[in-house]
């Protein structure tokens, strides 16, 4: 894969805002995004030849669907630009970022803009959390439990423990770290949360079990929010690059992607990679494509990874999966430091879903984002000193819709 597509820029709301309370919903996540990313990219509106929006529950949680046409609404000089809404649960976003870069390497248009949003606050935590199931077979999971998504991935963890054996302390230490790290991230949703001394262990006051398998800890941050970022050809950043007075490397480039699907019933999923060497093969395998097309030779060639902790059990199974340990030994990794700051891969610096938020239609992009502020040096206390190249890595449900971007800093 060439070195074709360029970030130009992008804009990331605030996670810890409740938009209802200051009487503001998904249209004005979009509004401020939209203008906030062409900004920062120091581009003139009318240069945006292309729209995409990934949004996962905006019919349910707001009543509001048809959100590619949303963008001209906010901002009327985007007006006649084409524009298109992506679902594919929590990985909505990167969705809209694949068809994107595939309009720009196919030659249709030269820059794009691309936003992930997502409103939660807007509803009751119960009827939110209802609304996500839709992310699953609804009513086919064959999971008895009250809350679906901590109850899949719990069961998750215990099939690592069946297959391979799991001590909690490493999934403990996991939501620390994230927690940790999103107190350096100004636009975290947790970043000015205190914890009890005890909410790092298996404490059941403390730190309570939501469902087998999953504590309250373990859980990632559902929240309001969005991310929105300016893609291009290489040409076209080139050209703006003269134009604006910056160097081409100071812009990233996506080098590499990886995009695989699996079916939505996670006991399917673990029943069929029973006897294999991962729990999740179709994972692995959007992690090597990504390398491949990226030209790299795998993990040794990662300076970090934003990777989906919607749960700590998800970063755990990214751990292998990445390829830092052999398979069901994530917790080497834990333990040695390898996914800390000054470690050989550091992971969520931005503090991940756990610590930074998980406004699932909008987590995509800002994975992407984060990676390119990476690459760019403009990470700011997140920053992991020298990082020339980042990989993402966003699923959607259960390990559904998996997507990957390796991100490079423009003069790679």
């Amino acid at each position: 894969m060439s070195n074709s597509v360029y970030v130009l820029g992008g804009f990331q709301s605030d996670f810890a805002k409740v938009w209802s309370r200051s009487g503001q919903d998904i249209s004005d996540m979009i509004r401020e995004t939209t203008e906030g990313a062409i900004d920062a990219a120091s581009l003139d509106t009318e240069q945006v030849q292309s729209i995409h929006v990934g949004n996962a529950f905006g019919e349910l949680q707001r009543k509001q669907g048809h959100l590619g046409s949303m963008v001209s609404q906010m901002v009327p000089k985007l007006w006649g630009v084409p524009a298109m809404r992506h679902e594919g649960a929590c990985a909505s976003s990167s969705l809209a970022v694949l068809a994107a870069m595939a309009e720009i390497e196919a030659g249709r248009y030269e820059c794009a803009l691309v936003i992930g949003a997502e409103e939660f606050k807007n509803l009751p935590g119960d009827q939110a959390s209802i609304n996500q199931n839709s992310a699953s077979w609804y009513g086919h999971e064959d999971i008895d439990c009250k809350f679906m998504w901590p109850a899949a991935f719990g069961l998750i963890a215990q099939t690592y423990e069946e297959r391979y054996g799991l001590n909690r302390k490493h999934l403990n230490r996991i939501a620390e770290l994230n927690y940790g790290h999103a107190k350096n991230n100004p636009l975290a949703q947790t970043r000015s949360w205190k914890f009890d001394p005890l909410s790092f262990t298996d404490d059941d006051e403390i730190n309570p079990v939501i469902e087998p398998g999953t504590r309250r800890q373990d859980c990632g941050q559902i929240t309001d929010g969005a991310c929105a970022v300016i893609l291009s050809s290489a040409q076209f950043a080139a050209d703006h690059a003269k134009r604006t007075g910056r160097r081409l490397d100071q812009y990233a480039n996506i080098a590499g992607w990886g995009h695989r699907n699996a079916p939505l019933r996670l006991r399917d999923k673990l029943e069929r990679s029973r006897g294999q060497a991962f729990v999740f093969p179709h994972v692995r395998e959007v992690i090597e494509d990504a390398w491949r097309r990226a030209d790299i030779s795998g993990i040794d060639a990662i300076d970090g990874a934003e990777i989906h902790d919607c749960f700590t059990t998800t970063e755990y199974m990214a751990i292998d999966h990445l390829g830092l340990t052999p398979p069901g030994q994530s917790w080497k990794a834990v333990e040695d430091g390898a996914i800390e700051r000054g470690g050989r891969c550091p992971l969520n610096m931005s503090g991940g879903l756990i610590g930074c938020g998980h406004p699932v239609g909008a987590t995509g992009a800002r994975m992407l984002l984060d990676a390119c502020r990476q690459v760019t040096n403009q990470a700011g206390e997140c920053q992991i000193e020298g990082a020339r190249t980042i990989q993402t890595l966003n699923i959607g449900g259960s390990c559904s819709t998996v997507v990957s971007f390796v991100v490079q800093s423009g003069s790679n």
